[in-house]
């Protein structure tokens, strides 16, 4: 059996606590990518991100590419987290968590399910920096 958890964190984000979701029961790799708020941008210094997202939907994308990574990738647990809100430098703004049997499906599925998530999820990001604010071309 495979477990899919969904978080959409307004306020914050916990890794640590997220990967205690990872049902590693017969999992040999629990493969973990998180996403951070940079505070610097072709030279300019990023105050914070702001993202926006059709709220109703985002789960339903996420579990949707949840569901995807155990089909194409065989893994056994997925954990997704995305920010939304205003998100800080050195804070985490998404978290990937990936239980399976070997390490080399968890990378690959890992690597999809960020590329996707990017891709597909509705969110928008805007940079608030310290010449301006920019909002980033394209989803998530």
């Amino acid at each position: 059996m495979h477990r899919i958890h969904v978080r959409i964190e307004p306020e914050r984000l916990d890794p640590e606590g997220l990967r205690e979701l990872v049902d590693s029961d017969g999992c040999g790799s629990v493969v973990t990518f998180v996403g951070l708020t940079r505070g610097e941008d072709d030279g300019v210094t990023v105050e914070r991100l702001e993202f926006d997202a059709w709220e109703e939907r985002l789960p339903t994308v996420l579990e949707e590419l949840a569901e995807q990574a155990f089909g194409q990738f065989g893994v056994s647990s997925v954990v997704l987290a995305h920010r939304t809100g205003s998100v800080g430098p050195g804070e985490p703004i998404v978290c990937i968590h990936v239980g399976s049997a070997h390490r080399a499906e968890g990378f690959e599925a890992c690597s999809w399910l960020i590329d996707e998530l990017k891709r597909q999820a509705p969110l928008w990001k805007k940079e608030i920096r310290a010449d301006g604010e920019v909002w980033k071309a394209g989803l998530g």
